[in-house]
């Protein structure tokens, strides 16, 4: 028998800070015994659980594993200006003028993760 991904882990500062972040872009929500200060917090949604650690360093380089995230009941553009009201920032903005292309964000903690189309735009360029 094979192993099996138990969860994604993310070393960061601020573990509940992080997590509900992930949480409202997941529309998920952390543990219910995760607290301000807690060493760890976990966010499972649908397909994934996500445990934020607490680390003393900082990230200091880009991400070697990163998030592409489609949303599900509203189009990447969308998704990427409510990212962004949730505290993303933009760093490369790689939308073609044919629709495709993605959009690469920074979470709170400066994580790097992508936003793609949805399957409905997904699905209407290929009709």
């Amino acid at each position: 028998m094979a192993s099996l991904v138990h969860h994604v882990t993310i070393d960061c500062a601020d573990t509940y800070r992080l997590g509900t972040f992930w949480a409202e872009v997941l529309d998920a929500k952390l543990g219910d015994d995760d607290h301000p200060g807690d060493p760890e917090a976990l966010v499972e949604a649908e397909g994934v659980a996500i445990l934020f650690v607490a680390v003393p360093e900082g990230k200091t380089i880009k991400n070697r594993i990163h998030f592409d995230i489609q949303p599900t009941d509203r189009n990447r553009d969308e998704e990427v200006e409510r990212l962004l009201s949730l505290g993303a920032t933009l760093v490369a903005d790689r939308r073609r003028p044919d629709g495709s292309g993605w959009v690469t964000l920074a979470d709170i903690e400066g994580n790097e993760f992508c936003v793609e189309r949805s399957a409905a735009e997904r699905a209407a360029t290929t009709s």
